[in-house]
């Protein structure tokens, strides 16, 4: 099991995400007049956060919103435009990528998973939970009717021709995960939503006349919030969107909620993942930390851990304790 109980002090990215009263047209290039109403995210940075390196290109995204679709498009510097995969739900990170993450609940489950290439080559997927609480992935399921573009700045898969970049735009109609949510879907004024964006780059060489990958270099993973190691699914790392009816003006960041106390009950969550198997007989653990106090509750068929206000379960979902 990897190890995510290394201490995340990062904050996560937020965003105001405006109501637009007019549909967005797509077409991946982001031209579409109500995109100049959204504000665009800061320059993603690489998944480890501040331990490593500024990502070689630069990335942003910005989000808008109305009653039928959230919408999300995302601009990427690219000297060498390059995509393989054709065929819907292939594992789109095996070229470079563009993708998307989204817990409507704010419970760490279920989320949605959205992968994109510079072909407009789509994986969706559900995931019932994350995979370090048991996943599994539901590669079978998909967002009906999502909506896709690409928008290239220069030549696909032509090292002859130095390209500038491409971009994407996507709706995601509320229609196609209001399954999967337990909160108000569309949402409401004033909803949180947990989401990030991950950019998949592999290192290419030019090879008779055609890019492969370079050979035993792993690929890059740029993020627009920090996961602090290189694992994007730990949703209670995610950024946070909150869904604005008008313009505030606010910039100001803002946390999402249940923020350290989740982050907390998480690393005690996967402390404890080791003890549980060993116990045949149901009992409550108490759990100390340096900034607080949990209850550990194990049986054979139960393991959850609750803290003041929040609590986690087997299957790493967060639930809010009954006041």
């Amino acid at each position: 099991m990897e190890d995510h109980s290394v201490p995340f002090t990062q904050s996560p990215q937020s965003y105001r995400c405006q109501y637009t009263q007019t549909p967005v047209i797509l077409d991946g290039s982001l031209s579409s007049p109500e995109w100049k109403q959204a504000p665009w995210t800061e320059y993603f940075c690489d998944i480890e956060g501040d331990l490593k390196p500024r990502p070689r290109f630069k990335t942003r995204a910005k989000m808008l919103w109305d009653r039928d679709y959230l919408y999300i498009g995302a601009q990427m510097e690219e000297p060498h435009l390059w995509a393989t995969l054709t065929e819907r739900d292939s594992v789109i990170f095996h070229d470079n990528d563009f993708e998307v993450f989204l817990d409507p609940n704010n419970t760490g489950a279920p989320y949605v998973e959205i992968e994109m290439n510079a072909l407009n080559t789509v994986w969706d997927l559900l995931l019932v939970r994350p995979y370090r609480g048991g996943g599994p992935p539901l590669t079978g399921w998909d967002v009906k009717g999502l909506k896709t573009a690409v928008h290239l700045d220069g030549t696909l898969n032509n090292p002859s021709k130095p390209s500038r970049g491409w971009s994407v735009e996507i709706a995601i109609p509320w229609t196609g995960i209001k399954e999967i949510c337990q909160v108000p879907c569309p949402p409401l004024p004033g909803d949180e939503w947990r989401i990030n964006f991950s950019r998949v780059e592999w290192h290419l060489d030019v090879v008779n006349g055609h890019y492969v990958k370079r050979q035993g270099v792993p690929e890059d993973n740029w993020v627009w919030s920090p996961m602090g190691i290189i694992n994007m699914h730990l949703p209670e790392r995610w950024g946070v969107i909150k869904f604005e009816s008008v313009a505030s003006g606010i910039t100001d960041p803002f946390l999402p909620d249940g923020w350290h106390e989740k982050l907390a009950l998480a690393s005690a969550w996967d402390h404890q993942q080791g003890q549980k198997t060993l116990r045949e007989q149901a009992s409550t653990v108490e759990l100390k930390t340096k900034d607080s106090e949990y209850k550990c509750f194990i049986a054979p068929d139960q393991f959850e851990i609750r803290g003041k206000e929040w609590g986690v379960d087997q299957s790493l979902r967060f639930f809010k304790l009954v006041q």
